[in-house]
């Protein structure tokens, strides 16, 4: 037994010797072959543009529901959605037999006051009977004429108009349905969308930095000064117009921590509609910004850095402080400075102290376009 122990211990000993051995034999090896090539770039400084994304709901710059003013049932839809209609033109009837047979009572009870009008007239001026009978007759023609304009007027209610040049929305009542002017779905809504309005919320951070970027000394001149925003539509392709904001909240939404915008886009070809969904993007530009690229960093314990070439080729970890990242490239205030060498790739092949072989390479051959990016 003592005999396989001895026996086993023997092999253990000598396989951490052989291994040993050979770790020791492939670092001679590596410090034989002395510092690796690698690529390296030195920091640019350039102007480049990136942009911030929120949705956004677009409405016609005129949105006009149209409502019954009096109940009815609708006998008549004289339109379809997303038919263009002019103001004033008849967009729904009502039924109104009742009211004309309203119209037609209200109709005698005025022919019969004028009458006794009329017949009173000639008796005052003959002093037959006091000024007084005929005032109240007078007084009982206006009351008479007064409630047969109103139904009237009520009768002509019953043929809804557009109210505005515009598109025609969903059609939310058809034929045999009861409307009244208490409902609250609208008969439809018509739209001119010839302008659209975009309208998005910004979170309080970004709105302070979006405003500090502006100058201009009040909040108005900051609007003029603001610039055009790209829409992307729910297919994702790029409107073919910008738009500018005009307004801003002057409050913060308590309830969101939001801040509402609102920009105009023109919509002469009608593709945008009242309801459309997209997103905006607002772009922010950074001149003679600091560039580092991504696939030049690394990360450790939460934080970004980059290896620094020293004069002596070593390699040295340094902190970046990143202030926005577009596309393939970082944006950076502190931590390198123009023109520092950098290593370019293989950061999670080396080490603090490594030393390699400078290969310099340019910038674009880390990033593979830079067209959408730098002006």
């Amino acid at each position: 037994m003592k005999r396989i122990i001895y026996f086993s211990l023997f092999i253990i000993s000598t396989a951490v010797f052989t291994s040993c051995s050979e770790s020791k034999k492939g670092q001679q090896s590596q410090r034989a072959q002395g510092p690796q090539p690698f690529p390296v770039l030195e920091v640019p400084t350039r102007t480049v543009t990136g942009y911030t994304s929120y949705p956004t709901s677009i409405e016609g710059i005129v949105n006009s529901e149209v409502r019954a003013k009096v109940s009815g049932y609708v006998t008549n839809v004289l339109v379809d959605a997303g038919e263009k209609v002019k103001k004033g033109q008849l967009l729904f009837k009502l039924e109104t037999e009742s009211l004309s047979g309203d119209a037609e009572a209200a109709k005698a009870n005025v022919n019969a006051a004028r009458v006794e009008v009329e017949k009173l007239k000639p008796l005052v001026e003959k002093d037959i009977i006091s000024e007084v009978q005929l005032e109240t007759a007078k007084a009982k023609l206006s009351q008479a004429e007064a409630n047969y304009n109103s139904i009237a007027a009520s009768i002509g209610y019953a043929n809804i108009k557009s109210p505005v040049d515009g598109y025609v929305g969903n059609i939310n009542f058809r034929n045999g349905a009861l409307v009244s002017p208490g409902d609250p779905t609208p008969l439809t809504t018509v739209s001119q969308t010839d302008e659209v309005y975009a309208f998005f919320s910004m979170n309080e951070k970004d709105f302070l930095s979006f405003m500090n970027s502006t100058e201009a000394n009040t909040m108005e001149e900051k609007i003029k000064n603001l610039p055009e925003i790209d829409l992307i539509l729910a297919n994702g392709n790029e409107y073919e117009k910008k738009g500018t904001i005009e307004t801003i909240s002057g409050e913060i939404n308590q309830q969101t921590g939001t801040v509402s915008f609102r920009a105009k886009f023109d919509n002469r070809k009608g593709l945008l509609r009242n309801g459309s969904s997209g997103t905006v993007k607002i772009p922010n530009v950074y001149e003679d910004a600091l560039i580092v690229p991504t696939l030049s960093t690394f990360e450790q314990q939460g934080k970004t850095f980059v290896y620094k070439v020293k004069a002596d080729s070593s390699l040295v970890a340094s902190s970046l402080n990143i202030i926005a990242e577009i596309n393939k490239i970082y944006v950076v205030n502190n931590g390198v400075e123009k023109g520092t060498t950098i290593l370019a790739k293989g950061a999670n092949k080396v080490k603090p102290g490594t030393k390699i072989k400078p290969q310099p390479i340019a910038l674009d051959s880390i990033v593979n376009s830079f067209n959408t990016v730098f002006k």
